[in-house]
């Protein structure tokens, strides 16, 4: 993305955006599925992508056909992603389809996940991480800003598959309420169910030692919520990425599928406790694209084109039911930060006025 373009998103929206919205929202959670392109949210299943030779597939390419292929982009992307197109493009916002005027787009100039979630959640980029491995990250993020609000401290989360959360949004120096990688859930009430998780997680052969399966995450994440109750939440699936990266689309498919079906399973179990019910909203996105063509969907990168287009989708009681959104000034992922807190009437931008201005008035439509 051009330099010029990330400054027209930004002189576009920071002249008519409240700082703070005063509105229904009390609990924010920010979703991220690792690497999945926009590509496949907004056009389903890649035709390209459906056989052996370049999908890497161990299905059968009828098999794969029969249950992601359908013959239009509407079709396909309805089919793989049931929740974000039946229910949060229904009832409220998708931004990113950029072959109907929507850019969404990292401006962190690396197009790889440390940098791509620092951006996200500081709410400027930092040129100085260079690595998924930089280590401990020196930026506050919106959500250790967050948690030393009086009405907010100790119910501010960090839920995630990818053990460098912890450096991401330096846990020793945050406080933050975190769960990341492999690291053995804390114990309930529930004895047989404890042993039986420990016993999982000891035994299940690792894809890496960084990375626990979107699973194991879900179930964790689900208990925290009933009991912790959190007002603010990260939740990061890491098995989209994953997959992409040992060339395997059969099971980018399959796993984008079940993180749709992941998300829904949250949303509803939130939406069906009364301190939820209502006044939550949901933020849902990548931390950063890929490359495309038989080959180049593999990676990301400065080197893959199109590594820095993602998508952004927002449900909640504040946010109108626009739907798909057309033809609108570019927004960038280092503005999640401050919509995020804006959403629950905080302004960060006083605090950190280096951070993008929120999407608050882009989200209330023309």
């Amino acid at each position: 993305m051009p330099k010029f373009a990330s400054l027209l998103g930004l002189l576009l929206v920071a002249g008519c955006i409240t700082p703070a919205l005063a509105g229904k929202t009390q609990n924010v959670v920010l979703i991220v599925s690792d690497g999945l392109r926009w590509q496949e949210i907004f056009q389903g299943a890649d035709p390209l992508l459906l056989d052996a030779k370049n999908g890497g597939g161990w299905v059968e390419d009828a098999e794969l056909k029969r249950r992601y292929w359908r013959d239009t982009p509407r079709e396909r992307r309805e089919l793989l992603f049931p929740f974000i197109w039946g229910t949060v493009a229904r009832h409220g916002q998708v931004f990113g389809n950029r072959t109907l005027g929507s850019d969404a787009h990292v401006t962190n100039g690396a197009a790889f996940s440390y940098p791509g979630y620092n951006e996200m959640s500081v709410g400027f980029p930092n040129p100085a991480i260079t690595s998924n491995d930089f280590g401990p990250n020196p930026n506050a993020s919106v959500f250790e800003w967050l948690n030393k609000s009086p009405d907010l401290s100790g119910r501010v989360a960090i839920y995630g598959t990818w053990r460098n959360y912890v450096d991401i949004f330096n846990e020793p120096r945050s406080h933050l309420v975190m769960q990341a990688g492999w690291t053995t859930p804390p114990r309930t009430n529930d004895a047989a169910r404890d042993t039986l998780l420990a016993r999982l997680f000891d035994t299940t052969t690792r894809f890496d030692e960084e990375d626990v399966g979107n699973s194991f995450l879900q179930v964790e994440l689900l208990d925290y919520v009933r009991a912790g109750k959190p007002r603010v939440l990260f939740v990061g699936y890491g098995e989209t990425d994953n997959w992409a990266h040992q060339g395997r689309y059969d099971l980018v498919l399959e796993s984008a599928h079940r993180t749709d079906g992941f998300v829904k399973e949250l949303w509803d179990t939130m939406q069906a406790m009364p301190q939820y019910h209502g006044t939550t909203t949901f933020i849902i996105t990548a931390d950063h694209g890929r490359g495309s063509g038989p080959v180049e969907w593999k990676d990301h990168g400065v080197h893959e084109k199109g590594s820095e287009n993602v998508w952004i989708a927002v449900i909640g009681p504040d946010t109108p039911a626009l739907g798909e959104r057309t033809n609108i000034a570019p927004v960038m992922q280092a503005q999640i930060a401050a919509t995020l807190a804006a959403l629950i009437g905080k302004d960060y931008r006083k605090d950190v006025p280096r951070a993008a201005p929120a999407i608050v008035d882009v989200l209330k439509g023309p």
